[in-house]
């Protein structure tokens, strides 16, 4: 499947094959010196035209800018409406996992828009001690360009104990995070990634540019919590607020084979949710495995823990008692053993992984208290995995299950277009392969992905699904990625972009 539909994707290519000379050269000269325009001919167009996942590689925009400035997106705004071009803006390697940041029109690349600018609070900061960590609450705030990663804002961490939460894959654009909800290590403790914004610049269908704050365009700012990016406009920057950190956190990474997943998967579940108000304690468990051969896949399956907490190291342990006391001998004290304190930025680095490489799908669902996973679906999910196809990408498969709960459940769902308020994980079921694999393993890989999926939720899967994970083949996504806030997410794409200039196969308002 490609990011367009192939009919709409063969109209945009025919438009582009009509765009004159002229036309081309009209829209370099609009560019700012910072900026470049690249065509397919030109050399530096292929690494910077293919996508995260290359599932999606066949769609070739008709040309790409880099983008330096504001006015560089403006120009090539402007100029795709006048030529007939769709424009599409990819703010880090393209990782939408259903390749909506790739186009066979105009392809935005933000890249370069990487600056990061930090504005102490200039009354003191309100102060508080989790055992051993002291955090300044709203120490400040920090406004990122729309080219800015994850990765890129660990160095404030670790130099100055500056922090706002992300996500844990470092190369993850901040834009495309934020603007779909932005879950991570720290959301339960300061909230989501939208939650910390408190503006962010837009640029239009109609080119005019505006700031999105609670006091300027305050719809528009809404909708831009969670309702996902190219929905409304470019983003060209992000104002965040941020903390400041001194001192250490807790950090566990836990793993046992696939024999202990009922317990292990019970006893989670059972922690996280006793645990749901708790904003200091973090997790995401998960099963997985990797291979090619059934043996390997077999060997290789296996059950996991990892997270971190703000308090103390004693406190962190009688959370987790439960789970150090599965499995084998030599799990268990391999497991102890990797409870421990780090400093935030360790805990950064360790905690962060690379979303799958390559070629990849995803499905996810969002559970609630009353549908977490039952002994019944464990059993199931475990018995699929060991069924995986293989591939010769090391991610494998498995699923993910990232916990919710604390500050995230403090914002009424129609406070923001980020509708899962109140919920205990989100889940992510994914499968891997890689781009040497024949197209025969990789159709097998999607077919398992859908086998995976329905026995984990047999019956019918919960109604939510995260917008940050979107699968291409979900039929009623509006109401899964944003339930009752759909409606008035149509009214804020009608005032800002009445045209329908922004879309794609699941944007808001198609």
């Amino acid at each position: 499947m490609t990011a367009p539909t192939d009919a709409a994707a063969a109209a945009v290519t025919e438009t582009a094959e009509r765009v004159s000379r002229q036309d081309w050269k009209r829209l370099a000269a609009s560019l700012s010196p910072g900026a470049t325009l690249y065509r397919p001919a030109n050399p530096g167009y292929p690494p910077l035209a293919i996508p995260f996942n290359h599932r999606y590689a066949g769609t070739h925009p008709a040309a790409i800018v880099t983008c330096a400035t504001t006015k560089d997106v403006r120009s090539a705004i402007h100029w795709a409406r006048a030529v007939g071009l769709p424009a599409v803006p990819r703010s880090g390697l393209g990782h939408n996992y259903a390749g909506y940041s790739t186009t066979t029109g105009l392809l935005l690349n933000m890249s370069r828009m990487r600056n990061i600018v930090t504005t102490p609070r200039r009354s003191a900061a309100r102060s508080r001690a989790y055992g051993p960590i002291k955090v300044a609450h709203g120490a400040g705030t920090v406004t990122v360009g729309a080219g800015v990663t994850n990765g890129d804002l660990h160095p404030l961490l670790e130099d100055q104990g500056i922090f706002v939460p992300t996500g844990r894959c470092p190369s993850v654009g901040v834009a495309g995070l934020v603007l779909g909800g932005g879950i991570g290590f720290s959301d339960k403790m300061f909230g989501l990634t939208c939650d910390r914004l408190v503006a962010t610049t837009v640029v239009l269908a109609d080119g005019r540019v505006v700031e999105a704050s609670e006091d300027s365009e305050p719809d528009l700012f809404w909708a831009c919590r969670g309702g996902a990016g190219n929905n409304f406009g470019v983003h060209t920057s992000f104002t965040f607020q941020y903390e400041r950190f001194q001192g250490d956190v807790g950090f566990y990474r836990l793993g046992w084979s696939l024999d202990s997943v009922l317990p292990v998967m019970a006893t989670a579940q059972r922690i996280a949710l006793e645990t749901s108000d708790d904003k200091r304690f973090h997790l995401r468990l998960g099963i997985g495995t990797h291979g090619r051969t059934r043996d390997q896949i077999r060997t290789n399956a296996g059950v996991n823990a990892i997270g971190q907490y703000y308090g103390t190291l004693d406190e962190l342990k009688a959370i987790l008692a439960p789970l150090l006391a599965i499995g084998t001998p030599e799990e268990r004290a391999r497991n102890c053993a990797a409870v421990r304190e780090v400093t935030p930025a360790e805990a950064s680095t360790l905690l962060s992984a690379t979303t799958p490489v390559e070629k990849f799908a995803s499905k996810s669902a969002v559970l609630k208290s009353r549908t977490l996973l039952t002994d019944q679906q464990v059993s199931a999910a475990a018995e699929q995995l060991l069924k995986w196809p293989g591939s010769g990408n090391p991610d494998g498969a498995g699923f993910a299950m990232f916990a919710l709960g604390g500050e995230i459940n403090q914002v009424p769902r129609r406070a923001t277009a980020f509708v899962h308020r109140n919920d205990l994980f989100i889940l992510a079921a994914e499968t891997s392969w890689a781009d040497y694999d024949s197209p025969e393993v990789g159709a097998a890989n999607l077919h398992w992905l859908h086998d995976f999926y329905d026995a984990i939720f047999p019956e019918a899967p919960p109604e939510h699904s995260y917008q940050n994970f979107p699968d291409p083949t979900l039929r009623d996504w509006r109401e899964a990625y944003y339930g009752v806030n759909y409606p008035r997410l149509v009214r804020v794409k009608r005032r800002y972009d009445p045209t329908g200039f922004f879309r794609y196969p699941q944007a808001i308002g198609s």
